[in-house]
């Protein structure tokens, strides 16, 4: 592994290991993996795919993992400093898993997410 993904790899665990742990608790059946770009849109930082805990009923039981993607060329072309690269990993992070949990794009801007 070439040293920018594992620190950028190391960005990312850092920010889920800030999580509160009873939000924590709550990710046990959602995959979040590290992807170069989204191909549809490039300038894309993250995205949510699978259905938010509020959506969910009785039915849900044994689906596939809900999955978080952040997206590293963007975010590494966007933010140049390491300070401001952490800063925006933990906000992708936050506002991705914010999806998660049903929070739509307002709510998340409104809560300085976005």
């Amino acid at each position: 592994m070439r040293d920018r993904e594992r620190s950028f790899d190391e960005l990312v665990e850092r920010a889920l290991e800030g999580l509160p742990p009873e939000i924590a608790e709550l990710l046990d059946n959602v995959a979040i993996v590290i992807e170069d770009r989204h191909e549809e849109d490039p300038s894309l930082y993250g995205l949510y795919e699978g259905v938010p805990l509020t959506e969910r009923d009785t039915h849900y039981y044994g689906a596939l993992p809900d999955r978080i993607t952040i997206f590293q060329e963007p975010l590494e072309r966007d933010f140049h400093t390491d300070a401001e690269l952490e800063r925006q990993v933990r906000i992708t992070v936050v506002h991705e898993i914010a999806h998660h949990f049903g929070f739509d794009e307002d709510r998340i801007e409104e809560l300085g997410w976005a």
